[in-house]
């Protein structure tokens, strides 16, 4: 019997040395919360703004948390300070992006957004080179976005100060820019095809926003298997490409190599030109892909947030006054504005880059992903880790912005009146997987919402009390609430 004892005390000896020297191999990750088997944390989040709930938890955890959704590992990065350090001073490790199924499935895992590795490199370095070459930063650019806005105002003015929809006015003149870049032709706000493609992206990215998106992210072998949205979506996914497979061809049979006309002209001579090299990833299948990712990217984002600014004007009739006398003082009511009035017009800058800080459009960022075991702030993420870069975190930082939860242009403004940049407005992320088209969306936001308020003076049929500013959470995505409007013309 006593030997039997010992037996028994050797056994849990040995067997708690063990559990010791396993807990010590086991990376130190990042605090979360306990969660529930298969699911994990999925029933803890506020399925319509998870983003609050992430936030809520770092109250508890810190600025860095682990949680789980389903199989998926995540780590939650947390205000201004930690996103920085994260994507900007260790920004090589955190430039990973995940096979995330939606997205997966969407591309076929070609293209620029899904890329990792030297197809990324490729096709990134290939795009801000070609935009920019086309004009994206620079005076074409400008003059195409003033070209287009021309054609937006004399359809508002159609309207002769009856209330309307804007939405898809706004969808058409945002697109039709991309679409000057990547097609080299815009489409006619009466082109029953080109709405047909605008209300598919509509959707697709509703749909990829709302929580059934995030369910087949986290639950893709099942989606599969049951009915639901997500069929129709990719069915309609295929109807863009599609489309991009025709322009493609149109394309390619009316090349000249010596005088490209835009992006898909000079991605097929690059084709062409490293066709034989067998590392190339100048391919059909990334074309198509990357012209699918700039055509989605480049239209609704910018289209909302601009649908966003008008409701805040119309919220706000005061702010609205400001700046058209600012506007006026400036530019004068007649003449197309520029990018070079944007420094003597401090308040309208301000009010600009607050109408993005309070939507925050993507609050919960564009996803990275741990290739390999990533230390940052004593912690291991560990390979194969979802990262988010938790941007609603950032743009409502308190230690970063004044009373960040309501609209308040003086956010960039100094005590002068002056203009004043805030490192924490992180609208299109930061590091190496930053938006590419961050430079075209600030000049068309500019552009329009200028344009607009030298013209007109927006309303509500209901009048400012009844427009609600907060956002529509979907999940994923932050978007403005659908109002008619009324643009009276201005004398």
């Amino acid at each position: 019997m006593e030997s039997a004892t010992l037996l028994l005390v050797g056994l849990l000896i040995v067997l708690l040395w063990l559990l010791t020297q396993k807990t010590r191999k086991q990376p130190r990750l990042p605090p979360g919360p306990a969660g529930l088997p298969i699911v994990g944390n999925l029933l803890q989040l506020d399925k319509k703004a998870p983003f609050k709930t992430l936030l809520e938890f770092s109250e508890t955890f810190g600025p860095v948390i682990t949680i789980h959704l389903g199989l998926w590992r995540f780590v939650i990065l947390v205000g201004y300070d930690t996103v920085k350090e994260a994507l900007v001073d260790q920004g090589d490790d955190f430039a990973g992006r995940g096979p995330f199924p939606f997205l997966l499935r969407a591309t076929r895992g070609y293209g620029l957004a899904v890329s990792n590795g030297e197809r990324w490199r490729q096709l990134r370095r290939f795009t801000l080179t070609t935009l920019r070459d086309f004009g994206m930063g620079r005076k074409r650019m400008e003059e195409w976005i003033q070209e287009e806005s021309k054609h937006l105002i004399a359809r508002i003015e159609s309207t002769k100060a009856t209330s309307f929809d804007p939405t898809f006015f706004l969808s058409c003149s945002v697109s039709n820019v991309i679409c000057s870049l990547v097609f080299g032709q815009r489409f006619s706000y009466d082109d029953e095809h080109f709405l047909s493609l605008l209300k598919i992206i509509s959707e697709t990215l509703r749909f990829g926003s709302s929580p059934w998106g995030q369910m087949y992210n986290i639950f893709p072998w099942l989606m599969e298997r049951l009915p639901g949205r997500h069929h129709k979506t990719f069915a309609n996914v295929d109807v863009l490409r599609e489309f991009m497979r025709k322009k493609i061809h149109e394309h390619q049979d009316t090349l000249d190599p010596n005088l490209p006309r835009d992006y898909i002209d000079c991605f097929l001579t690059r084709l062409n030109q490293e066709k034989h090299l067998p590392t190339t990833e100048f391919h059909y299948d990334n074309l198509v892909s990357t012209v699918l990712n700039l055509f989605l990217a480049g239209t609704e984002t910018t289209s909302s947030t601009i649908r966003f600014a008008i409701n805040v004007l119309m919220k706000y009739p005061k702010i609205q006054e400001k700046m058209q006398q600012e506007i006026d003082t400036v530019i004068g009511q007649e003449r197309c504005p520029r990018m070079e009035d944007r420094k003597s017009l401090p308040f309208t800058d301000a009010v600009l880059h607050e109408f993005q800080r309070v939507l925050d459009i993507v609050p919960m960022g564009i996803p990275r992903y741990a290739f390999q075991d990533i230390a940052f702030r004593g912690y291991t993420i560990p390979k194969d880790t979802v990262i988010m870069p938790l941007l609603y975190s950032v743009l409502k930082d308190e230690k970063q912005w004044a009373n960040p939860w309501n609209f308040n242009p003086d956010n960039f403004l100094d005590q002068k009146g002056n203009f004043k940049k805030n490192p924490a407005f992180l609208p299109f992320s930061a590091g190496k997987r930053a938006c590419v088209g961050e430079s075209l969306a600030r000049m068309e936001i500019f552009i329009f919402v200028v344009s607009f308020l030298q013209r007109f003076t927006f309303s509500c049929p209901g009048g400012p009390d009844s427009v609600d500013i907060s956002p529509e959470y979907s999940s994923f995505a932050n978007l403005p609430r659908r109002y008619n409007i009324i643009a009276t013309p201005r004398g």
